[in-house]
């Protein structure tokens, strides 16, 4: 019998629609906690937490259990695989990594825990390629490889309409937050290493949204530059209660950028709204 190789994510990859069904990918929910109380990300919409923020109420996020990653590794094992690949966001955002490494070592089956250092569709674009090779016949070295050149390759920008709740978080430091706020200015970030780092400062929104599409589409420029001619690259629009933004801004990009291959928009789930507040808009450049 063949080896057959699982994947595995968590619930901040914010996959398409259908696509971790489609792909045999196994999703591990990271937890949202509001006024306190504990929920799956799943079982939590972004609008509840959009909300929560506005009224002030104490929202915070938790990695998921141990126990959560085990019994996933335990039931793919049961279902025929012999070998996972689990994909999580970065390390330096969540300790989400580490209770996968905590699981594996309890797991009857081989499991290889890679690091994508990113989140939203940065992640879930490195996992579905990832899958892609599981289902080729690809054994776990390869599986993982697949995961960690793809993540690297990727770039992610994006805006807030502050960074209050970055700060609240401790994804960005006070002196940067602070900043922002004396000299009310509108920052564009972006993730560097795994990190949240300000990229630029600018005075209105309305620029900040026109440097997130030129930077975006200068990104994926230089993506077909760096590969092969006939290469594409995937885009993502991420927004938090801000479809119409988000769907202006796809709009705009899906012209300017010249080997576009998918272009996804979707709304981020309630663990990466806790920490980006409402308004966000994100851009997710990934070179196949």
């Amino acid at each position: 019998m063949t080896d057959r190789v699982a994947v595995v994510t968590d619930s901040t990859a914010y996959l398409p629609v259908g696509t971790a069904a489609t792909h045999g990918i196994a999703v591990v929910p990271v937890q949202v906690v509001i006024g306190g109380v504990a929920h799956d990300e799943d079982a939590i919409t972004p609008s509840d937490v959009a909300d929560a923020l506005r009224a002030w109420k104490p929202v915070t996020t938790s990695r998921p259990a141990p126990q959560a990653f085990l019994d996933v590794y335990e039931k793919l094992a049961a279902a025929g695989a012999t070998a996972v690949v689990s994909v999580h966001l970065s390390a330096a955002l969540s300790s989400t990594v580490e209770s996968a490494h905590l699981a594996a070592r309890d797991s009857s089956i081989p499991i290889e825990v890679v690091d994508s250092r990113s989140v939203g569709m940065g992640l879930g674009f490195p996992v579905i390629s990832a899958a892609r090779v599981a289902a080729g016949g690809g054994d776990p070295a390869s599986v993982a490889q697949e995961a960690t050149k793809r993540a690297a390759s990727t770039r992610e920008f994006f805006y807030v309409d502050t960074l209050e709740y970055l700060r609240r978080g401790g994804r960005i430091g006070a002196a940067a937050a602070l900043l922002g706020s004396a000299l009310a200015v509108k920052p564009l970030l972006h993730v560097v290493d795994g990190r949240v780092e300000m990229l630029e400062k600018v005075r209105t929104t309305s620029r900040a949204l026109a440097r997130l599409e030129d930077v975006a589409v200068a990104a994926a420029a230089a993506a077909s530059v760096d590969s092969a001619a006939d290469s594409r690259v995937d885009v993502a629009v991420h927004h938090l209660a801000n479809p119409a933004r988000a769907a202006e801004l796809a709009a705009r990009l899906a012209p300017r950028i010249a080997n576009l291959g998918e272009l996804v928009v979707s709304e981020v789930g309630a663990v990466v709204g806790a920490h980006v507040g409402p308004g966000m808009l994100a851009v997710v450049v990934a070179p196949r």
